[in-house]
C-alpha cells in the first residue's frame, strides 16, 4: 500500500498539531506548584485539546498509509517543537540541533519512500488477540509504573500505549472498511480506547515525575519504532521489495535525530518570571 497524498497530508497535519500541543504542555509545566497540579493548568488542557485534533488527523492518515510511515512522520514533531521553542521563547538552537533536524527529516523521507504497494489483508483473529493481550499487559504495567513513580517506565508505557492505539486504529480501518456496524461489532475499536487511555494516563504522570527531555525521548523513540514493526508483523503493512535496508536506515536516522533533539536546551521552557507567576 503506497503512501497516498491524502495519508501523507494528514500525517503531516498531525505532526504539526502534536508539536503545538507539546509546546503548550511544556509551557504548562512552568506553572506547576504543590497547590497547582499539571492537570489543572489551562495550557495543559489546551494542549490536550490540540493533541485530540492531532489524534483525529492520525486516524485519517492511518486509513491510507502504513503504521510505520505515519508513526515516523509523527516523530518529526520533535524537530518542529525545537523550531517553535526558538520562535516562542527565543531559545537558541545548537549546531547539533540543526544537524539533528536535518537528519530527522532525511530519515522520515526514507521511511515514507519505503512503503510497499500491496494493500494488507484483513487482520487475522490471532493478530487481534495479540493486540488484546498486549493491552492487558500494558494496563498491568501502567499500574506497576504508577506505584513505582518511575518517569522512564511511565514514558515507556505511554509510548507503547499511544503506539498500540495507532496499530488498533489501523486494524479498525482494515476490518471495518466503510461499514459502521462492523466498526462497532469488532474488538479493535475498544482496543483503540484502552491503548489511548493507557498512553494518556502514563504520559501525564511521567511529566509530573521526570524531566520533559527524558520523557519525550523515551516516548517518541518507542512510539516511532515499536508500532511500525507491529503493523508489519501483525497487520501485513508492506515494505517495497529490496527497501528493508532503506527503511531501517531511515528509522535509525529519525530516532537518532529525536534523541538528540529531545535533550536539546531548546526543548526546555525558560524559567518562569515573577511577573508571569
Amino acid at each position: 500500500m503506497e503512501v497516498s497524498a491524502t495519508g501523507l497530508a494528514f500525517a503531516l497535519a498531525a505532526m504539526v498539531l502534536n508539536s503545538v500541543a507539546g509546546l503548550l504542555e511544556s509551557d504548562a509545566t512552568r506553572y506547576v506548584t504543590r497547590g497547582r497540579a499539571l492537570a489543572t493548568q489551562p495550557r495543559y488542557l489546551g494542549g490536550l485539546l490540540v493533541d485530540g485534533l492531532g489524534w483525529a488527523s492520525t486516524v485519517v492518515a492511518l486509513r491510507y498509509s502504513p503504521v510505520f510511515v505515519v508513526q515516523a512522520v509523527l516523530g518529526g514533531a520533535i524537530a518542529l517543537t525545537a523550531g517553535g521553542a526558538r520562535i516562542v521563547y527565543g531559545s537558541a538552537l545548537r549546531w547539533v540541533d540543526r544537524l539533528a533536524c536535518g537528519v530527522c527529516v532525511v530519515g522520515l523521507v526514507l521511511v515514507a519512500a519505503s512503503a510497499g504497494p500491496e494493500r494488507p489483508a484483513d487482520p487475522s483473529s490471532s493478530a487481534v488477540l495479540a493486540l488484546a493481550l498486549v493491552a492487558v499487559v500494558l494496563v498491568a504495567a501502567l499500574v506497576a509504573a504508577w506505584r513505582a513513580g518511575s518517569a522512564w517506565s511511565l514514558a515507556l508505557v505511554a509510548g507503547l500505549g499511544f503506539g498500540g492505539s495507532s496499530v488498533a486504529v489501523r486494524a479498525v480501518h482494515l476490518t471495518a472498511g466503510e461499514n459502521p456496524a462492523a466498526l462497532l461489532a469488532g474488538p479493535s475499536l475498544y482496543l483503540v480506547v484502552v491503548f489511548g487511555a493507557v498512553g494518556l494516563i502514563a504520559y501525564s504522570r511521567s511529566l509530573e515525575r521526570g524531566s520533559l527531555a527524558r520523557v519525550t525521548a523515551i516516548l517518541l523513540v518507542t512510539e516511532v519504532t515499536v508500532p511500525g514493526l507491529a503493523g508489519i508483523m501483525l497487520l501485513g503493512d508492506s515494505v517495497r521489495p529490496g527497501w528493508w535496508v532503506v527503511m531501517t536506515a531511515g528509522l535509525v536516522l529519525a530516532v537518532a535525530g529525536v534523541v538528540v533533539l529531545a535533550d536539546s536546551p531548546a526543548q526546555r521552557p525558560p524559567p518562569l518570571r515573577a511577573a508571569e507567576s
